[in-house]
C-alpha cells in the first residue's frame, strides 16, 4: 500500500496582515494629555503602495523624544528631564483609506552617538502585508534646519523631501506626511 503526501500551501512569512491578533491592546494614537509639556501637534497621513493605493491593514508605530530631547527609555542616560505623562510611543493600524493620525508633541533635539545634535524627528516603524520585516524611517519637521543632521545628510538631496512632513493647509498644528512603499516618491527607509 502506498500513500501519497499532499502538501498544502501556507501563507508567506510576512509582518502582516495579522497585526490585530492579540495586539490591539497596544494601540494608542494619543500620546499627550492636555497638560503635557511641549508644542502639541497632530501627525497624520496615509500608508500607500507604489501604485498610490491605500494599504488598509498596515500598522504604524512611532517613537520619539520629549520636548527636552529625552526618550522615556532606560537606555537614554541624557541629563534632560522626563516629561510627566509622556512615553513617546504610539501605535495605530491604518484604516480603509490607509490613513493614520497621532496626537503628540514636537520632540526636542537628541544627541547622536558622536555627540552631535540631531534635528527634531519622530521615528516610524511600518508593518504591512508583503513585508518580510518592518520598515524604519523618520519624519522631520518642515520649518526646521536639517543641514547638520547626520542621518538626513546620509540621504541623497533629491530624496530628502520624503522624510519631511508638510504643514496642513487649514490647521496650524497639523502636519501631513504620507508613507509610500514604492515607486517614484518612495519614502526613504533605513536599515536597523
Amino acid at each position: 500500500m502506498t500513500t501519497s503526501t499532499k502538501y498544502i500551501s501556507t501563507p508567506s512569512q510576512t509582518v502582516g496582515p495579522y497585526l490585530h491578533i492579540g495586539l490591539d491592546w497596544l494601540n494608542t494614537s494619543n500620546l499627550v494629555q492636555a497638560d503635557t509639556e511641549g508644542q502639541h501637534l497632530v501627525l497624520q497621513g496615509r500608508l500607500i503602495d507604489a501604485d498610490g493605493q491605500p494599504i488598509p491593514d498596515g500598522m504604524i508605530e512611532i517613537w520619539q523624544a520629549n520636548t527636552h530631547g529625552k526618550y522615556a527609555h532606560p537606555d537614554d542616560h541624557a541629563s534632560q528631564p522626563l516629561t510627566k505623562n509622556f512615553m513617546g510611543f504610539g501605535r495605530m493600524p491604518t484604516d480603509e483609506q490607509g490613513s493614520f493620525r497621532f496626537s503628540t508633541i514636537k520632540p526636542g533635539r537628541v544627541l547622536h552617538r558622536d555627540g552631535s545634535l540631531q534635528a527634531p524627528h519622530i521615528m516610524a516603524h511600518i508593518f504591512a502585508r508583503g513585508l518580510v520585516k518592518q520598515l524604519v524611517t523618520r519624519v522631520y519637521f518642515p520649518d526646521d534646519d536639517h543641514a547638520d543632521d547626520l542621518v538626513m545628510n546620509l540621504v541623497p538631496v533629491d530624496r530628502r523631501h520624503t522624510l519631511v512632513a508638510s504643514a496642513h493647509a487649514d490647521q496650524s498644528n497639523v502636519l501631513d506626511w504620507n508613507i509610500v512603499l514604492g515607486g517614484e516618491n518612495e519614502t526613504v527607509f533605513f536599515t536597523i
